[in-house]
């Protein structure tokens, strides 16, 4: 069990999860809890719930003092956005009541649910998949998938294996841009995974701007930055690629011809900035459907491949 997450809860909580995770902590996804609700476990395989609990208005004033260390407005970033990483790189999603301006999002009060996303290491997963973004150098790569398929576990693996080198393909430097923490899941700027030897963090930095940074002063031969999607993280991409330095960046989406419908890539796929295309299967998490190129060819003969 985790102690970092476990003190987020209630001591009567914090027993009976820990009590029910003693066996199936490892298979464990989110966390989820809904005011006057029993709490769900959404594990890999199925869904448990603790009925014997129902998370009350205090329950859900504790576990916010304790994200916020008693501090809502230095959380007011976060609140707007609608989750907060904590330590482990754990990102806890945030519902209640929603204050708009002008149409914005201005704040969230009265947070009555919590979704804890679980992040975990897994060393090697994406071990089968560097050849196929490996061509002399990395080649610039999208990995595409639904919400809760994997990608921030393949990209973690990815930068730890090409900052330490496999086999024939030695050591290369990296740098992350970990907008949300998820990625190294940094702490006081430390990672808290194993993210490689020569792997570079801009820990909570904006993804454009952390793109740009890299490139002026970090010197990487590649890249990797999660959830992209704005103008400003295309623009960067743009930018970065002219700079001759290697993409692996991931995009929420079920599918390549989905992701061209949208306005803000019509540039990316035009110039043909991604050489490799790799699409998760939105059913089953952490497999790989397919691998395509920048011609949208199809280079796997398999359909499915485990990859966590």
């Amino acid at each position: 069990m985790n102690n970092d997450l476990l003190k987020i809860f209630p001591i009567s909580i914090q027993r009976v999860i820990a009590t029910r995770l003693q066996t199936n902590w490892h298979i464990l996804q989110e966390i989820r809890l809904r005011l006057n609700q029993p709490i769900e476990l959404i594990f890999d395989t199925h869904v448990e719930w603790i009925t014997k609990i129902t998370f009350t208005k205090n329950d859900s004033q504790y576990v916010l003092n304790q994200l916020s260390e008693f501090s809502l407005y230095r959380l007011q970033d976060e609140l707007r956005e609608g989750y907060i990483t904590i330590a482990g790189g754990h990102r806890v999603g945030l519902a209640g009541e929603v204050n708009t301006l002008n149409g914005k999002v201005k704040s969230l009060k009265n947070v009555t649910f919590f979704n804890i996303r679980l992040a975990k290491a897994k060393i090697n997963c994406a071990q089968t998949l560097l050849s196929h973004i490996y061509d002399k150098t990395y080649l610039n790569t999208l990995i595409i998938g639904a919400p809760q398929t994997g990608k921030t576990t393949l990209i973690r693996d990815m930068a730890r294996m090409i900052a330490t080198g496999i086999q024939h393909i030695p050591a290369k430097k990296v740098c992350i841009i970990d907008e949300r923490s998820e990625i190294a899941a940094a702490k006081n700027g430390i990672p808290q995974h194993d993210v490689g030897r020569r792997t570079d963090v801009l820990d909570a930095c904006p993804k454009a701007e952390g793109m740009m940074m890299a490139i002026r002063s970090l010197s990487p031969d590649v890249i990797i930055v999660d959830e992209i999607g704005s103008k400003k993280d295309v623009q960067a991409l743009l930018e970065a690629a002219q700079a001759g330095v290697a993409i692996i960046c991931t995009i929420h989406s079920k599918s390549l011809q989905q992701l061209k419908r949208r306005p803000n890539l019509k540039s990316v796929f035009d110039q043909k900035i991604f050489e490799r295309f790799i699409i998760l299967n939105a059913a089953k998490r952490g497999v790989v459907q397919s691998i395509y190129n920048q011609y949208e060819n199809n280079l796997v003969t398999y359909t499915q491949q485990w990859v966590t």
